[in-house]
């Protein structure tokens, strides 16, 4: 077995204990051999450190956290406030701890845009948490049953994207996918966002040549059995190469795969895809789509503040135990020019 298929067949624990030696042996990035890679949607709040570390040791530099549903439906606006408080604090700090900046997307999802109750009173709240610091888009949004309600909610925030001069994030359903991501892109159209400021998530064969056709960024989520493995995001990469086309794991709760991004990227090279592409999929092309929110830069993780595990985030930290806390002294260097894992 070559080193490429070595790497693709670590099991996720493997690569975590590879971060952790890395992390506290005081050279926790070494990125003279790692290609750079954003997750530009994972559910970081449902993961564990074991997750942070192995993204981070894969090369995973940013994250986009997508606010979204909690599995079980929140009941009172409340719940919907310290979740959102939540991803635009701990989690970001969280992130921190282990060399990767994270950002946020802010929004009311499809599915609890069926509780019209609930969604009345998180639409008053929603503006005040999108003019936040690291909010790149309001999202995830769009249709989950394409109901009448979902539809109202997902138009109010559109328009909620273009007051405040936002990206979106489009979450497109699951049932009659088809369907709902043509009318997910006539509904933005018709409200006068460019496509160029919009993201369609969760794309597969049946609907990635309309998306790009039209303009918009085309979102690949690599989530095992129930969205795209990363085998059929190669050929997609084959068949319609990397212009517009994003690479994220959707990784949550549920069976998922936190390293969808770097795996992909492996399995593309190792399949001969160009480097470039690859780099356009799994870096580039997320970095341009949010990054014209103003609030997401490259320069943010090309010139880091060192980690320094000694902080605390309200009275918090992520070391338990008498763990012994990672300190650098200097950051070290990062470049895009790193294209390869070994």
């Amino acid at each position: 077995m070559d080193g490429s298929s070595a790497y693709q067949n670590r099991k996720r624990s493997d690569i975590g204990k590879s971060a952790v030696a890395l992390l506290y042996s005081g050279n926790f990035r070494t990125l003279d051999t790692l290609m750079m890679f954003i997750d530009p949607h994972a559910h970081m709040i449902s993961r564990t450190t074991e997750d942070y570390q192995a993204m981070a040791a894969s090369g995973v530099v940013a994250v986009i956290e997508p606010a979204f549903w909690l599995g079980q439906p929140r009941t009172h606006v409340g719940s919907y406030i310290d979740y959102l408080s939540s991803i635009l604090g701990f989690e970001r700090f969280r992130a921190g701890q282990f060399g990767m900046r994270h950002y946020c997307t802010i929004g009311l999802n499809s599915k609890e845009a069926n509780n019209e109750e609930l969604a009345e009173a998180v639409m008053e709240i929603l503006p005040r948490f999108a003019l936040k610091e690291g909010v790149v888009a309001i999202g995830e949004i769009g249709y989950d049953e394409q109901t009448e309600l979902e539809d109202r909610y997902f138009r109010q925030q559109l328009e909620l994207a273009k007051e405040l001069e936002l990206p979106v994030m489009v979450h497109t359903p699951h049932r009659d996918k088809k369907r709902g991501t043509s009318r997910s892109m006539d509904v933005c159209i018709e409200h006068g966002i460019d496509p160029s400021m919009v993201v369609i998530d969760h794309n597969n064969e049946e609907t990635v040549k309309e998306v790009l056709d039209r303009g918009f960024w085309a979102a690949f989520s690599i989530y095992p059995s129930t969205k795209m493995g990363n085998e059929r995001m190669v050929d997609i990469l084959s068949d319609y190469g990397a212009n517009r086309i994003i690479v994220d794991s959707a990784c949550d709760w549920g069976i998922s795969e936190p390293l969808g991004v770097a795996k992909t990227a492996s399995l593309a090279l190792k399949r001969g895809i160009p480097e470039e592409n690859v780099r356009l999929a799994c870096y580039q092309n997320a970095l341009d789509a949010y990054s014209q929110s103003g609030q997401m830069k490259e320069s943010d993780w090309l010139d880091p503040a060192p980690i320094d595990q000694r902080t605390v985030y309200e009275g918090n930290s992520i070391l338990r135990g008498g763990r012994e806390p990672l300190v650098q002294e200097s950051a070290p260097s990062r470049s895009t020019d790193n294209l390869i894992i070994e």
